[in-house]
């Protein structure tokens, strides 16, 4: 059975700073990219960043751009996605999804094989 979960969310300060997790089974991880993305309320979902099989590729939205970082384990099939400095337009659902092969864009959400349930970010003071 295929899974994603994410964990790590909760409610933050502005300023503040969470790691959320992506813990992956069911499916031969190594061979998949990873996505995070989020979807706030009303809004469409987006992509926030991506991390390619082999470490190498990095992408990020321009608005988490020096504020957050990507990073797998793929021994553990686990994604991380530390976010530092963290601003009330930053709350919204974060899934994780797992890609084959993303094509020429990673923000593609047709092209992620598996989703995660997701987790809440809430950013306020």
């Amino acid at each position: 059975q295929v899974q994603l979960v994410e964990s790590g969310g909760g409610l933050v300060q502005p300023g503040g700073s969470l790691r959320l997790s992506c813990s992956a089974s069911g499916f031969a991880f190594y061979d998949y990219g990873i996505g995070w993305f989020r979807q706030a309320p009303g809004k469409e979902r987006e992509g926030v960043s991506y991390i390619s099989t082999s470490y190498d590729t990095l992408y990020y939205a321009d608005a988490v751009k020096g504020r957050f970082t990507i990073s797998r384990d793929n021994a553990k099939n686990t994604v991380y996605l530390q976010m530092n400095d963290l601003k009330p337009e930053d709350t919204a659902v974060y899934y994780c999804a797992a890609a084959f092969s993303t094509g020429s864009n990673w923000r593609r959400t047709p092209a992620y094989d598996y989703w995660g349930q997701g987790t809440q970010v809430t950013v306020s003071s």
